[in-house]
């Protein structure tokens, strides 16, 4: 009998401990805010988001003025679609560095973290959906000798 007290409390107390429920806990500032850092080529993007109609902000801009593209809107709403929170989030986010396709990349990987901070439901969908996973391709460096990192001048045998 007593030794399954012990057993209880032991993992009573792990479960207090583990460090992956501190992970996934909600994290909401005073302005009932989520913010998370997304990442992709050389772009980086910070990311606020808060309960409202759907309105999307980058740059103090629209995002769709701002991205210039719908297929490049659409890419950094798709967290939203996976997690059926379309049009129910407002969204601010700052950009800086690489262009606007790796911009809108580092937008969506920033608007699923803070779901996830927001509601840690979301991380199951996300992460099965691949939003959670930083994409770590960047552009190759141009090596010494050639025209470009791979590209080499024409080879001729005479």
């Amino acid at each position: 009998m007593t030794q399954i007290l012990i057993k209880e409390k032991i993992l009573e107390i792990q479960s207090k401990n583990s460090p992956e429920q501190d992970k996934y806990k909600q994290k909401i500032d005073s302005l009932g805010r989520s913010y998370a850092t997304g990442k992709r080529k050389n772009a980086v993007a910070k990311v606020w988001i808060k309960k409202g109609s759907g309105k999307i902000t980058i740059n103090t801009m629209d995002a769709k003025l701002y991205l210039g593209r719908e297929i490049l809107f659409n890419i950094s709403c798709y967290p939203f679609d996976a997690t059926k929170n379309t049009n129910k989030f407002d969204v601010i986010a700052q950009v800086n560095g690489g262009g606007k396709s790796g911009q809108a990349g580092a937008v969506t990987h920033g608007i699923s973290k803070a779901l996830v901070l927001f509601d840690p439901s979301n991380h199951q969908l996300l992460r099965t959906g691949g939003f959670l996973t930083r994409d770590s391709r960047v552009v190759e460096r141009k090596k010494y000798g050639l025209k470009k990192a791979r590209k080499a001048q024409t080879y001729r045998k005479r």
